[in-house]
């Protein structure tokens, strides 16, 4: 058996103990953690559980302001593709004109 089990024995993992050459562990954080730039502004990171937080939650989406550019230029381009869509299908636009 002492045969046997010296073909059939796994091997072990080998461990490297790894440190980072230009780490200064006084920062901040680890350099073995992950995290995206921008996640402490994300509101959809950890959603609220439950109806009131779901609720509140929407409450400040609303209440904080966007780019005003933004909703200009979203706006324009909406009425650019309800024009297009218009044309498209040939919709009459003299019926809202009194002759």
């Amino acid at each position: 058996m002492g045969m046997l089990s010296k073909f059939t024995r796994l091997k072990r993992s080998k461990k490297f103990e790894y440190t980072p050459r230009y780490y200064d562990d006084k920062g901040k954080g680890s350099p073995f953690k992950i995290e995206p730039k921008f996640d402490q502004y994300r509101s959809t990171l950890n959603p609220a559980r439950g109806l009131k937080g779901k609720v509140g939650s929407a409450m400040s989406d609303i209440k904080r302001q966007g780019d005003t550019n933004l909703k200009i230029r979203m706006a324009v381009i909406l009425a650019i593709l309800v024009l297009i869509v218009l044309y498209i299908i040939d919709f009459d636009l003299s019926i809202f004109f009194p002759n």
